[in-house]
């Protein structure tokens, strides 16, 4: 009789399947002594697969730390960190990013964002840096030509005309506003109108004023794009948190049975589309109308004028130059033996369209959403609406309309960019609205090095490749950091009301635009034209809630009203 060994066999997996899964992750993992949220944190990744599942993630984390402290642990092999060392140990070197960043890439090549490794981001980020740095931006002549055309020539008269109304402005020494406002019941969707107006900013300075969007004209096509944009957005979970499960139900499906509506690929397929379109007319432009162009110039370049007239210097594709240079560079410098080889030098056309798409959707949607809760908050309340309206009559020139302009009427020129960027009472409003309501409060993943000896976080020590993340929105509400969190007060960003070490403390725990090496590119330009359109719109019009339904915020990585919408009531101030 022959030695049956099936059973042998079925009890040794089961064996180490009680091993692998259940005995090592509860009991002899280094990281078996972190205080978990749940009981199967230990065991199973399926509590906080159902909490981001169900947009529940970061209030969830929040209240974990809150019970739990610095370090929890969050799955057999992921961390949710919090606290200003946890925060430099993590993302201020040796932590590289997770898997989860995959699916930013864009035409089948990465770009900074979704670069896992810090070598090839640091080549990639190098190429275009220069173009957001504040120094640049703000003596950029087509950042300021592109500035003035779209606020003046677009912005304030689409504002202008959905107000029926002006009115003096009279508020009393109380705060009290003497004057009713407007009727209620009118009024324009902001959020829409910011997204729109960010997307022109972006673009005009990405791809030029001419090659640009014109979203906030363009109404039909903008409703168009926003809604192929933000429902594809809701649907990334499956490939970006199960992308082997994903993956397997695409094969097993044989490619029409997905995780997700298969709408959501032809709408990705139709932004990829439309980003090309634009690139390709940008780099058109470059070829007709510039000659010598340099990615780092602020000047205006001399044009062809063989019956072409002057350039204008709004029509400058500020980051697409920059970037065109910036991969010539190290082709010319490294040649094969550049890293960035494979994709960015070979794949030169895809690899800046990747690069721009992201730029460009992240820096429209993250500033549209601040703008919007901007707005909201400052609309409830008439006092400190006139006193940000007297800090920016300050300006000079002041960003006033006439009383005749229209979309035709373009001001001479515009303050100087450093000038609207030291307002105080500017500066506090925003910080405090980027605070409460960052725009990305989910978490930024990383994976633990793999060191001789295990990493420290907090009392702990974690081996390599343990997926490890903080969030903003944790971060930011600190109560010794930020007293009262919940609240949104301005006057904690000034100097009159908190000291300088209070503010300094502050800035540690700041992280609307990330940190470190990584942290956000664009994060300059980002503050210029929020500080820019904020001046224009309240220089010229009080603005009054009409409805605010569903303005709570959505509890994702990228958080958005979950109404998508916030109506206002503009009237202009004489």
């Amino acid at each position: 009789m022959g030695f049956n060994l099936i059973p042998v066999t079925i009890a040794s997996a089961a064996a180490w399947l009680l091993y692998t899964l259940i005995l090592h992750p509860l009991f002899l993992s280094p990281l078996s002594k972190i205080p978990v949220p749940h009981w199967s944190c230990h065991i199973s990744p399926l509590w906080i697969l159902y909490t981001r599942k169900y947009n529940r993630q970061n209030r969830t984390l929040h209240e974990a730390h809150l019970k739990l402290g610095p370090v929890v642990r969050i799955g057999p092999n992921e961390l949710s960190v919090d606290g200003y060392d946890a925060l430099k140990t993590v993302y201020q070197g040796g932590f590289e990013k997770d898997q989860w960043y995959s699916i930013f890439d864009n035409y089948g090549v990465p770009n900074m964002f979704s670069t896992l490794s810090s070598k090839p981001h640091s080549l990639r980020k190098r190429m275009v840096s220069n173009a957001y740095a504040k120094s640049f931006i703000h003596a950029s002549e087509p950042a300021k030509a592109q500035a003035r055309a779209i606020l003046f020539g677009r912005l304030l008269p689409l504002l202008s005309a959905s107000s029926s109304s002006r009115q003096t402005e009279s508020t009393n020494t109380k705060g009290t506003n003497t004057n009713p406002g407007p009727e209620p019941g009118a009024g324009i969707d902001v959020f829409s109108t910011f997204l729109a107006s960010t997307m022109d900013f972006i673009t005009a300075y990405t791809f030029g004023l001419r090659n640009s969007t014109d979203f906030l004209r363009q109404r039909a096509y903008r409703d168009h794009w926003l809604q192929l944009y933000l429902a594809r957005a809701s649907h990334g979970f499956w490939p970006q948190e199960t992308p082997r499960l994903n993956a397997l139900a695409s094969r097993l499906g044989m490619g029409w049975w997905k995780l997700y509506p298969s709408w959501v690929d032809d709408a990705n397929a139709e932004i990829w589309a439309w980003n090309w379109r634009l690139c390709e007319g940008a780099r058109e432009y470059v070829r007709t109308h510039q000659k010598g162009v340099s990615a780092t110039t602020t000047a205006t370049v001399t044009a062809k004028e063989e019956g072409q007239g002057k350039r204008d210097a709004a029509d400058e594709p500020v980051v697409l130059c920059a970037m065109e240079s910036g991969i010539e560079k190290e082709r010319l410098a490294n040649g094969q033996n550049s890293i960035l080889y494979p994709t960015t030098i070979l794949q030169k056309d895809a690899s800046v369209a990747s690069e721009i798409l992201d730029q460009v959707l992240a820096g429209q949607e993250t500033a549209g959403i601040a703008l919007t809760y901007l707005a909201w908050h400052l609309s409830k309340s008439a006092f400190l609406q006139q006193q940000l309206r007297q800090e920016l009559l300050s300006l000079s020139p002041d960003l006033r309309m006439s009383a005749a302009a229209d979309s035709t009427t373009l001001p001479p020129s515009l303050p100087d960019p450093k000038q609207i960027d030291a307002l105080p009472l500017l500066h506090a409003v925003i910080m405090e609205t980027l605070r409460l309501h960052a725009p990305i409060p989910g978490p930024e993943p990383r994976r633990t090095p793999h060191l001789p000896s295990p990493c420290r976080l907090g009392d702990f020590s974690v081996p390599g490749g343990v997926r490890v993340a903080a969030l903003g929105y944790t971060l930011h509400r600190n109560a010794a950091v930020f007293p009262d969190p919940e609240v949104w007060d301005h006057t904690r960003w000034l100097a009159s009301h908190t000291s300088e070490a209070q503010r300094r403390e502050m800035l540690r725990y700041f992280w609307a635009f990330g940190s470190g090496g990584r942290m956000c590119v664009g994060s300059n330009f980002a503050m210029n034209e929020m500080k820019l359109i904020t001046a224009a719109i309240w220089t010229n019009f009080t603005t009054h809630v009409v409805d605010d339904e569903g303005i709570e915020q959505d509890d994702t990585y990228t958080a958005r009203p979950i109404g998508e919408r916030l109506i206002l009531r503009f009237v202009h101030v004489e």
